[in-house]
């Protein structure tokens, strides 16, 4: 049985401030992108599970990959479950804002629920998902969502992007998610951002904002050149994803990528 993670964009991220327990509290859009890997799991008659990759690199032990930690978590409450053969081929880039290690930990989830019957109910799948990750959640419902809290409390809002390119741009340059909070002073919100995505998107560029940006772009000014340059090759909106280093931008016409052509980065265009 095969399913095909996607990956998600942040439309907006702020930090607003830092909790009792260690993580902070935030509020952004997480927008799923089709771009995908591919996650696929066969009955493993060797009564262990075991997990292999193809594409891009995975770093780290197998038994640290968050699908073999998921499949873990649920046998801890299901030990009927059965041993599987898993595979993932990976085409998402990693440490990237594009959350596509949490997509694959959710996806995880679900093929497991529905190849297994489990009968795990939407929420009983959400509390597992943040055991694995806090925007692990968010791939669970897989819509356009407004996150509070870690990035867990989710409400589905209507935002929709298909009538334009969106395009991703990633530099090869890995963030590590606790620099970026360490270098961040938390502040709350001027604006909310479900109210600034209800604007029209040309009037984004002005109001909605990545913390993670100013932090990010100071450490590694080519990621603040990426983003300079999608606005000059006609970005109607442009911003960082996550704490990067994935910046996209989101065209009303086609994208020339001759700009970047010169350059070993990662480019995807979405529709």
């Amino acid at each position: 049985m095969i399913v095909f993670p996607n990956c998600k964009i942040n439309l907006g991220l702020q930090i607003l401030d830092k909790r009792e327990d260690g993580f902070h509290n935030l509020e952004t859009v997480f927008y799923p992108v089709p771009f995908r890997d591919a996650l696929e799991i066969i009955p493993n008659n060797n009564a262990e599970t075991e997990f292999t990759g193809t594409g891009l690199t995975v770093d780290g032990k197998a038994a640290d990959n968050l699908c073999i930690k998921a499949y873990h978590l649920l046998k801890k409450d299901f030990p009927q479950l059965p041993a599987v053969k898993i595979h993932l081929h990976k085409t998402i880039p990693m440490g990237a804002g594009l959350g596509g290690g949490s997509a694959d930990a959710a996806f995880m989830l679900n093929l497991l629920n529905s190849k297994f019957k489990l009968n795990l109910s939407t929420l009983q799948l959400l509390n597992y998902a943040l055991q694995l990750g806090s925007d692990c959640p968010f791939f669970i419902i897989n819509k356009p969502c407004y996150a509070t809290g870690r990035g867990e409390i989710l409400e589905e809002i209507p935002v929709d992007l298909s009538a334009y390119k969106v395009v991703l741009i990633n530099p090869g340059i890995h963030i590590n998610t606790g620099w970026a909070f360490s270098n961040i002073i938390p502040a709350p919100s001027k604006k909310s951002i479900k109210e600034i995505i209800q604007q029209p998107i040309k009037s984004w560029k002005d109001e909605l904002i990545n913390d993670f940006e100013k932090p990010v772009f100071t450490a590694h000014p080519q990621i603040k050149e990426v983003k300079e340059t999608l606005y000059n090759q006609g970005a109607i909106y442009a911003a960082m994803s996550g704490s990067g280093s994935t910046v996209f931008g989101i065209f009303e016409t086609a994208f020339d990528t001759k700009p970047f052509g010169d350059k070993n980065y990662f480019i995807k265009t979405i529709n």
